[in-house]
């Protein structure tokens, strides 16, 4: 009896010092690993930096945004083209905070509201594309330019090919969540901070396209065929990515 009593009274003793020590080991994880865990930051130095590389490859892949700025840039020059990418990257964040906020999961989950919100961007894409294309069959027939849309309707437009475009909701959900670390608390925090950094480098790519079309738009001002194939090829690449959106599925 008196074995079994300080037995149960040793283990009594020893059962919070372990659950201390693994505490402690989580905490000294948690510092090591994240070097502002406690002092308001919260991103492991060599994750953030594979999540950069990551995202920067993702960012220089062609998508929406980029054949729109694109084509946005060849029609109304550089002005446009930034202004279109700047509203891609705005369009961006309406996607990013919805996601922290848990709205981009409630359309996901939802069958009705991700069916509309994709029919609506895809209609939406399909018809820039369409324009895009019969501007630039228009231009070359009659030999005029089409009318400047300005700076600030391409920004406009640049927000909504961005924020009706449900893909983009499902990216940030499926690809942000895996660098987010939940032992280190402000969740949201992290969701958006990842995010902006991410719709940094996409609008740097946009904006990178946007001074390469330019230049290809000032270089080749004496030949306006070529100049119509590449706005053509901008406008029927939308078209397609439209119709991709619209037969897109719901994730699961």
């Amino acid at each position: 009896m008196p074995s079994r009593t300080f037995a149960s009274t040793a283990r009594g003793h020893h059962a919070p010092a372990a659950q201390r020590d693994d505490t402690m080991g989580q905490e000294l994880d948690c510092r090591w690993s994240n070097f502002w865990c406690y002092r308001g930051g919260m991103f492991d130095p060599i994750q953030f930096a594979l999540y950069v590389a990551a995202a920067l490859v993702l960012a220089i892949t062609p998508g929406p945004g980029i054949f729109y700025v694109a084509a946005r840039t060849l029609a109304g020059g550089r002005g446009e083209g930034i202004s279109s990418s700047l509203g891609t990257g705005l369009g961006g964040m309406v996607h990013v905070v919805a996601g922290s906020l848990g709205v981009s999961a409630i359309v996901l989950t939802s069958a009705e509201l991700f069916t509309a919100l994709k029919l609506v961007g895809a209609a939406y894409l399909v018809w820039l594309g369409i324009r895009t294309f019969r501007y630039a069959r228009k231009d070359a027939e009659f030999g005029a330019t089409t009318p400047s849309i300005g700076t600030r309707r391409a920004f406009q437009e640049g927000v909504l090919v961005e924020a009706l475009n449900p893909k983009t909701a499902a990216f940030f959900l499926a690809f942000i969540p895996q660098f987010v670390d939940p032992n280190c608390g402000h969740v949201a925090q992290q969701f958006v901070l990842l995010g902006a950094v991410s719709v940094a480098l996409n609008t740097l790519a946009d904006i990178a396209v946007v001074f390469a079309a330019s230049h290809i738009r000032s270089g080749m001002a004496q030949r306006p065929v070529l100049i119509q194939r590449l706005r053509e090829g901008s406008g029927t690449a939308m078209v397609m990515l439209g119709l991709g959106l619209a037969f897109a599925k719901r994730p699961t």
